[in-house]
């Protein structure tokens, strides 16, 4: 399930969302004020887990 971060172009306050469809991305509202002046925004994510399994462990 994809978390989707948006901004609020009306209040400016920044929400998340999880989306299931693609349908749900379609009128989206804003939470806090109920606009539907919403655009999404970039949003950094982490993982947890070992990383023994590969990827950039050189710290040598």
């Amino acid at each position: 399930m994809p978390i989707y971060e948006y901004v609020c172009g009306s209040c400016g306050r920044r929400f998340s969302l999880i989306v299931l469809t693609n349908e749900d991305r379609r009128g989206v509202r804003c939470p806090h004020c109920g606009s539907d002046n919403v655009k999404r925004v970039f949003s950094p994510f982490g993982s947890l887990g070992s990383s023994s399994k590969g990827g950039c462990t050189n710290f040598g």
